[in-house]
This record gives C-alpha cells, structure tokens and sequence, in this order.
C-alpha cells in the first residue's frame, strides 16, 4: 500500500528539459519496481522508463538517450528527468509501482498524473 504523488510538469518549448517527481508515501526501498508511464487521448498507457530496486533500468525507444529515470531512496522519491523534449513527448506522465502482497501477487499503485506539454 502507498500513495504517490507527481510534480513538476507545464509547458516547454522544443529543445528544453523537464524533471519529473513522484513522491511516494512509505519507504520506496522495498519496491521493486518503480516507473513512468505517459497516455495521450486515444492511446493506451504507455510504459516510459523503470526502474528495479537493484538498479536495472528500462526506457522505451522513444526517448533512449534523452530522459533518465532514477531514484532517492532516502527522499521517497522517483524522478524522471526528460532532456531534448520533442512535441511528441506531450502527454500526461503517471507514476507507477509495483507491489507484491504476501501471496505474491503484484498490485499496480498510480499517481494521479502531471501533464507535460512540449510547444514547437
């Protein structure tokens, strides 16, 4: 069980950076899967980045190279930090954790999203 809450969207032009943060409730040590996902309307929502309690990390082709997904445990905290934004980055950006119970069963926790807006 946790809550997590996302900041640090708005309006960016071409080109400018972002950094995204979700603050979870607890201890994010335990977790062992933490990431961001994005939906736009009409779309499914899609996973960005992860990351593994262990450090393994994930990114979707389409932003390889330009955003970074990393995380403070002693803050809480998972951030996404997104660089060279491009107009097709639009969208809003969901904080996500996975969360096994004691019969291993993984729930799915979300943010409430922050919406993210790249202008040409």
């Amino acid at each position: 069980q946790v809550q997590l809450v996302e900041s640090g969207g708005g309006l960016v032009q071409a080109g400018g950076s972002l950094r995204l943060s979700c603050t979870a409730s607890r201890s994010i040590i335990s977790i062992n899967r933490m990431g961001w996902y994005y939906q736009t309307p009409g779309k499914q929502r899609e996973l960005v980045a992860e990351i593994t309690s262990g450090g393994s990390l994930w990114y979707a082709d389409s932003v390889k190279g330009r955003f970074t997904v990393s995380r403070d445990n002693a803050k809480n905290t998972l951030y996404l930090q997104m660089n060279s934004l491009k107009s097709e980055d639009t969208a809003v950006y969901y904080c996500n954790a996975k969360i096994r119970d004691e019969s291993l069963i993984q729930w799915n926790y979300w943010g409430q999203g922050t919406q993210v807006t790249v202008s040409s």
